[in-house]
């Protein structure tokens, strides 16, 4: 009888490599659990965050075959935070060459936030390679989910957006996303870090119940900030190179297949609201609302949730 109700022990990877996948750049993925189980994609968020090991203990290893990877310019990925040739477009085809280089037919694919976004992004374009989906802190890609990080937000962490919003002058603060690129992207290096660890403590400060996860932005290296910072930024700026319905208008495509939406009911980073849309555009999935938590994967009903949908589509 399945009993878990936290996550798996810390395991190693039982393979790892690198796959060039053009214009330079260069994927790091991994393999966990047990090699002729069924497979499992995992997505990280960001875009840009990039993998941890911490991402390999949703899951059974006993149960699974565990693919992950860091995304164009995320993580052990290299160039690190590059972003150029670096759309939804470039990662959705990342998927398909790494599911072919692995050998791998189908696969359930995991993904929360940012991943959540990308995984349905890919579902919807190779419906046939995706056996279920389990999603967490919904961001359906929409100009709206985009303004709410970048304005809404202050209505519930007033302090938080204040201190994001003083680190550009007065006189920019009407466009934020652009007052940051400019220093993002600048020729500044001091004032590229500052911005983005202005950036990454905004999001940490929001992402979380109680309390929040600033200590992650204080202890992680200058280079991994930028890299989250400015492929966030680039993304936003483009519109997350989805349509203005973002992934919702896709849903027709994989309304047969099965999925698990887990979502905070206070998560403020991607409100429960994009997972409510989502629910009643996909028949096959089903929604869990989780009392008592954020938007972080790693609150303790987000992750009980999580490891119990997982199971849910496991073979044993």
């Amino acid at each position: 009888m399945f009993a878990a109700n936290d996550l798996y022990p810390g395991i190693e990877p039982y393979q790892q490599g690198r796959l060039p996948v053009g214009h330079g750049h260069d994927l790091y993925w991994e393999q966990v659990g047990t090699p002729r189980a069924p497979a499992l994609l995992f997505l990280h968020g960001g875009p840009g965050a990039g993998c941890g090991s911490v991402h390999r203990r949703f899951f059974d290893p006993a149960a699974w075959r565990v693919v992950l990877f860091d995304q164009r310019g995320a993580g052990r990925s290299t160039p690190l935070g590059c972003v150029e040739h670096n759309t939804t477009g470039h990662l959705i085809e990342d998927i398909e060459a790494l599911r072919q280089h692995l050998g791998i037919e189908s696969w359930v694919v995991f993904g929360g936030s940012w991943g959540s976004t990308l995984a349905l992004a890919y579902a919807q374009h190779c419906p046939d390679r995706v056996r279920a989906l389990v999603l967490r802190g919904i961001f359906l890609g929409r100009e709206a989910e985009i303004a709410w990080f970048l304005q809404g937000l202050a209505g519930i962490f007033p302090d938080a957006h204040d201190a994001f919003a003083a680190h550009v002058p007065p006189d920019e603060r009407h466009d934020l996303l652009g007052a940051y690129v400019r220093r993002l992207f600048g020729d500044d290096l001091v004032a590229q870090v500052a911005a983005a660890r202005a950036w990454c403590t905004y999001e940490a400060r929001c992402s979380t119940l109680l309390p929040p996860r600033t200590e992650i932005v204080e202890q992680a290296p200058a280079t991994s900030l930028l890299a989250l910072a400015r492929i966030e930024a680039h993304y936003f700026r483009h519109h997350l190179y989805l349509p203005p319905d973002g992934v919702l208008g896709g849903m027709a495509r994989i309304a047969h297949v099965p999925g698990v939406i887990v979502q905070g009911r206070y998560d403020m980073i991607c409100p429960t609201t994009s997972a409510w849309e989502l629910s009643r555009a996909w028949p096959a999935g089903r929604l869990r609302i989780v009392p008592g938590a954020g938007h972080s994967a790693l609150e303790p009903g987000i992750r009980s949730a999580l490891v119990a949908a997982v199971h849910q589509f496991s073979a044993g």
